[in-house]
């Protein structure tokens, strides 16, 4: 099947592996969070809470850039290193996990992120968590569609590398091609949406300060774009029919 939606069924979704799938991209998910968030306190306490800077930029895109190459890969045999909510829900547009077992990676995803920025308001003596949201000058509407367009870039992305059949030895850089689209696209969005791309990013944030103010934005926008890449690439560049599963690419 190829770009269709297939409800899928409990007793697939609660088998062993898929279990074993939900904590890879529970715990895969809480590696990138804790290194992303964290890179941003970090560079605020080395500057006294001054205004982000472009060498500060270039830092958090390069960490968040690394961090989920490593995060990718650690899951990838396991989980199919989504580590995203909005490339789960690609893949499932796409026909390759089920709506079940993909609501399930989601949950397990922003429960990883969540943990993580409640480790690091512990680890880092109460330093403020920064949270997402658009930047001086910037509407809502502005930083809606930004984020569907980065989203959409990552994704497609993640299609291109990872998830085509045809892909061949180019899997064998997938991880390091999606850090690198995350780590560009922060780059070029960070001023102005946030440079978000991942609602779980955005979630555990939110959550460990109890600020929600325009997280929907960050929900919207990237299962959006997500969605699209995954209908646009599936439908469009696909050459053969796939059956959904539930822990692959």
């Amino acid at each position: 099947m190829a770009g269709g939606v297939a409800i899928g069924s409990f007793s697939d979704s609660f088998s062993v592996v898929s279990l074993k799938a939900y904590l890879a991209e529970f715990i895969s998910t809480l590696i990138f969070v804790f290194a992303g968030v964290g890179s941003a306190i970090a560079y605020s306490k080395l500057t006294a809470n001054a205004a982000l800077d472009p060498a500060g930029l270039v830092a958090i895109a390069v960490c968040h850039g690394f961090a989920l190459f490593v995060a990718v890969s650690v899951s990838a045999n396991i989980s199919g290193g989504h580590v995203n909510p909005a490339v789960t829900c690609g893949l499932t547009f796409g026909g390759h996990i089920t709506f079940i077992t993909g609501s399930f990676y989601m949950l397990a995803q922003l429960t990883g992120a969540a943990v993580a920025c409640f480790l690091l308001k512990f680890v880092t003596g109460g330093c403020a968590i920064p949270t997402h949201g658009v930047g001086a000058g910037v509407g809502i509407i502005e930083g809606l569609v930004m984020e569907i367009i980065i989203t959409f870039g990552l994704v497609y992305t993640v299609f291109a590398t990872a998830a085509d059949p045809k892909k061949g030895s180019l899997g064998t850089i997938a991880p390091i091609a999606i850090g690198f689209i995350v780590g560009a696209n922060i780059l070029a969005a960070g001023p102005f949406s946030g440079g978000s791309m991942n609602p779980a990013r955005s979630f555990g944030p939110a959550m460990a300060t109890g600020n929600f103010e325009g997280f929907w934005i960050y929900w919207i926008g990237p299962l959006v774009g997500g969605s699209l890449a995954g209908l646009i690439y599936t439908n469009v560049f696909m050459q053969q029919e796939h059956a959904p599963l539930s822990n692959e690419f």
